[in-house]
């Protein structure tokens, strides 16, 4: 098979457009692996590429899930395995991109096997987390797993709380489940990534600047949409970049301005929170921190011709 490419970074940082300009230069296909852009109903919140962008490229595991549904890395891997071995018997390249870390960690690295959680269990911890706040849930979880609980300190209320539930639910800690991961689906050799690290400032004011875009393009309207199916809160969809402003916005809790700063404020400490991902989970993948298009499609060809023994197509 041909090596699989994957293609990392923050927010806003032009994965997309430079995954669909190397699937077309090498005649791959994109494949989603980003945790938002995989439900419909939110192509402009979760900044999904258009069909016009997608344009002769074909595109897997986009928009095909409901907002309703509780969508797991589990199902996912499962998903992103049955694309790979269709491109697999059409002798096509796989071009994996996404900010979804976790995703691509599973793909290269394996998966542990949790059980899922209870919905009386997770209403529990989300009742313990409204209450009680990061330290309460940092201060429940360390007496059962206090080598997470140490590493995630008080900075990250999401990641706590699924620790404990994982507790509550199963009487294992989750840093148990972690070292019992399954076979990774890309063996080594079988794939090489590469991580996007721009330089902060800029792409911040570009994380703001289109944020502005969103709303001018509908995400507004989505987020009514979606207010307006009753949707759980506590949902992924709804916990998308921005979406809870937007939301509070839709149910008249907030002024239209204050919702897009309060949205661009949690976007950019999104992408604060995905460069240190790069750093601590993917050493040794190669950086690309030149923002320029023709910069990174030189920097992957250069060291994808090297290592893709089955290429014929020219890469320049």
């Amino acid at each position: 098979m041909h090596p699989a490419i994957l293609i990392h970074g923050p927010t806003a940082s032009g994965k997309s457009a430079l995954a669909i300009e190397v699937a077309r230069r090498l005649g791959g296909e994109v494949i989603n692996a980003d945790s938002m852009q995989v439900y419909n109903d939110v192509q402009v919140i979760s900044a999904r590429p258009t069909e016009d962008e997608m344009a002769g490229v074909p595109h897997h595991l986009f928009g095909y899930v409901d907002p309703a549904t509780r969508y797991s890395t589990g199902e996912w891997l499962e998903a992103a395995r049955a694309v790979i071995r269709k491109l697999q018997r059409r002798n096509k390249r796989a071009i994996f991109v996404g900010g979804t870390g976790l995703y691509l960690l599973a793909l290269t690295q394996g998966l542990s096997d949790i059980p899922p959680v209870p919905d009386e269990i997770r209403a529990e911890v989300r009742a313990i987390s409204e209450a009680e706040g990061a330290d309460g849930l940092r201060a429940r979880l360390m007496p059962h797993d206090p080598d997470l609980a140490e590493r995630l300190g008080t900075g990250d209320r999401q990641r706590l709380a699924r620790a404990y539930e994982v507790w509550l639910a199963t009487g294992r800690s989750l840093t148990d489940f972690q070292t019992e991961r399954q076979p990774p689906v890309l063996q080594p050799g079988e794939w090489t990534g590469f991580a996007l690290t721009p330089p902060r400032a800029a792409l911040y004011k570009k994380i703001d600047r289109r944020f502005e875009g969103m709303l001018m393009q509908g995400a507004m309207n989505e987020a009514r949409d979606l207010v307006a199916r009753g949707l759980d809160p506590e949902l992924p969809v709804m916990k998308a970049c921005g979406m809870p402003w937007l939301t509070a916005f839709a149910r008249g809790e907030l002024s239209p301005e204050q919702a897009a700063e309060n949205a661009k404020r949690d976007t950019r400490r999104y992408a604060k929170r995905q460069f240190t991902w790069i750093g601590r989970q993917f050493p040794f993948w190669t950086r690309i921190p030149s923002p320029e298009l023709g910069d990174r499609l030189r920097v992957i060809f250069a060291l994808y011709r090297e290592i893709d023994t089955a290429q014929a197509e020219d890469y320049a």
